[in-house]
């Protein structure tokens, strides 16, 4: 079975870097996009498996990427995992009103992200941890 793919769409390259250093833990293959426009675009050639999704993003925000996603039928079935380091209250109830699937704020122990991930990735996997 070929890996499991994630759109990470992040314009801070340490956390692009961070990203990539945890996938390494897992059999993912990563497609990166580093603003919401370019995200979307990268849906156009991409079938990823999951989004993960900074909500601040500059050109199209994270919560208009998802709002965009999940009014495409070609891509709506795509789970989203918002990532914010807004943990201000009401933004995970924002980032679920967009259409995002998930939330995780940062800063997160890869631990927890990988946590998310398996959840809709490899959720045998995510029920034994």
């Amino acid at each position: 079975m070929p890996p499991k793919c994630i759109l990470h769409i992040e314009d801070n390259p340490s956390n692009r870097k961070a990203v990539q250093h945890i996938l390494r833990m897992r059999d993912y293959d990563l497609v990166e996009a580093v603003n919401g426009q370019e995200g979307l675009d990268t849906l156009e050639t991409t079938s990823p498996d999951l989004i993960l999704l900074d909500m601040q993003l500059p050109k199209v925000s994270g919560y208009d990427v998802a709002k965009r996603v999940k009014a495409d039928d070609r891509h709506k079935h795509i789970p989203i995992i918002a990532v914010t380091s807004y943990g201000l209250s009401g933004d995970e109830d924002r980032a679920f009103e967009a259409g995002c699937d998930d939330y995780v704020s940062k800063p997160y122990k890869p631990r927890i992200l990988l946590e998310h991930l398996d959840k809709f990735l490899d959720p045998e996997k995510a029920s034994h941890e």
